[in-house]
């Protein structure tokens, strides 16, 4: 720090012209915001494993059934996470430029606009559900397709529910305060894990009771936080539930987060294309492969938070017109991003032995899935800080559609087509998987350092000039 204030001008960003002695966030303040968000993120992943646990107990017509809707569902899900990216970010300027009347009026769009979204989503999946699970996978066995379809029906409509909780926790988010919807995912996990040991084990109920208990779980965490979103005593509050669209703010949301959810839904298409060429390989393949996969997310959740804090860090920093603070900030995750990603990629190299044998995995997918989250642990922290944590700034700015064209040519070109040629044509086993990653990681992460030292990224005003305050009563 105290090279810094020399104001000597750094490699990334102009020390001269950041007021070090009033940093927006402290160390404290990123603390306080960041810790949350990455037990957020582990706590969910593990429940989501626990979650599928308790269900392959019901038999495998049933887990193929949750598999196979879960890939729809999650394509669903991802939009709505980024619609709430795009109430992240547009909140998060509106607070940093001291207009905070402005980032209530903005949250109540993202409320009006993602209740809409999903309902209309909603409907359509439950109505059209079989027709929809068939086109999507074809002819199954008829067991499985029936309990698609009970799990999918239930599941379809917990939409308005999860998407309200996700921008009810972003608007949280925007703010700084990410305990609180931590602690409420953290309750709505816990309730869901519940219910499954309720309706699967004590009362029989199979997939009916895998899919009841995840509405009733989401259903109660968006009560519970838009409940607490009345109170006062916090940045953003919301009463109002009927209010009349403001079209050109409902443009600006929409701004950021259709190109989000584009990028989020190209890469759960890519991940399917991935899988349809791993599924020649074998049973074995597919099983190290699986398991190397959720391995590889449980080591990356602590890096992912992070990057969602950066966001409302980013965003309040753009807000107020301080483009230096927010690239000195960028700089400053990236360096916290990449210390926790070792970490938590050797904790996950130590414990993916004890997984598999745990999970009553073959010693030669053991073996072969031990082999890969090995390279994962190599390469991982080298090429993924650059591939994800700047991108997760330069959108906070407003840069959405250059990550979005850009992510989505380097995952289907290095990712998808990479893979595909090594298994298909070259013959490689699931470590194919693996070296697709690894180079769509290493080129879209020299594309993003370059863009984000080239400040092009910088030019998407979302809000005009943060200089314009409102006046405190």
């Amino acid at each position: 720090m105290a090279a810094a204030r020399t104001g000597k001008r750094s490699r990334f960003y102009d020390a001269s012209k950041i007021d070090w002695d009033h940093l927006p966030f402290s160390d404290a303040d990123l603390k306080a915001l960041l810790v949350p968000l990455m037990l957020e993120q582990l706590l969910s992943s593990l429940m989501g494993m626990a979650d599928t646990m308790m269900v392959s107990r019901v038999g495998s017509a049933a887990i193929s059934a949750v598999s196979l809707s879960d890939s729809i569902n999650v394509l669903v899900i991802e939009l709505f996470s980024a619609l709430a990216a795009g109430g992240t970010i547009l909140c998060s300027q509106y607070i940093g430029s001291g207009r905070p009347g402005e980032a209530n009026r903005a949250a109540e769009q993202v409320m009006l606009v993602c209740a809409a979204i999903s309902i209309a989503l909603s409907a359509v999946c439950f109505l059209a559900r079989r027709p929809l699970l068939a086109l999507v996978f074809g002819s199954v066995e008829p067991d499985v397709m029936e309990a698609s379809l009970t799990y999918f029906a239930l599941t379809s409509l917990s939409f308005p529910f999860i998407a309200l909780y996700n921008a009810g926790a972003a608007f949280y988010r925007a703010g700084g305060n990410s305990k609180f919807p931590m602690q409420v995912s953290v309750f709505s996990n816990c309730l869901n894990i519940l219910g499954n040991a309720v309706f699967i084990f004590g009362f029989g109920w199979g997939v009916f009771g895998a899919a009841l208990s995840t509405l009733l779980s989401r259903i109660v965490c968006a009560a519970i936080i838009f409940a607490f979103l009345r109170r006062p005593r916090q940045v953003i509050v919301i009463r109002r539930y009927r209010v009349p669209p403001d079209f050109p703010m409902i443009g600006k949301i929409l701004s950021v987060g259709i190109p989000s959810g584009i990028e989020n839904s190209m890469f759960q298409f890519g991940k399917l294309a991935i899988q349809s060429s791993v599924s020649t390989l074998g049973t074995t393949a597919i099983a190290a492969q699986a398991m190397a996969a959720i391995m590889e997310t449980v080591n990356g959740v602590g890096a992912v938070g992070i990057g969602i804090g950066l966001m409302t860090v980013v965003g309040q920093c753009i807000g107020a017109g301080k483009p230096e603070e927010a690239k000195y900030y960028i700089v400053k995750h990236v360096k916290i991003s990449e210390a926790v990603l070792v970490v938590s990629c050797l904790a996950a190299f130590a414990i993916t032995r004890p997984v598999t044998y745990l999970a009553g995995m073959e010693p030669a997918a053991a073996s072969l899935c031990l082999f890969m989250v090995g390279w994962i642990t190599v390469f991982k922290p080298l090429f993924w800080v650059f591939s994800f944590s700047i991108a997760y700034g330069m959108r906070a700015a407003g840069d959405v559609r250059f990550s979005m064209i850009t992510s989505s040519c380097t995952m289907w070109l290095c990712r998808v087509l990479l893979t595909t040629i090594l298994i298909r044509v070259l013959r490689f086993g699931p470590i194919a998987v693996w070296i697709g990653m690894f180079s769509d990681w290493g080129v879209r992460g020299i594309i993003f350092s370059h863009r984000f030292v080239s400040g092009k990224w910088l030019s998407h005003a979302l809000i005009g000039q943060g200089a314009t305050r409102e006046k405190s009563g």
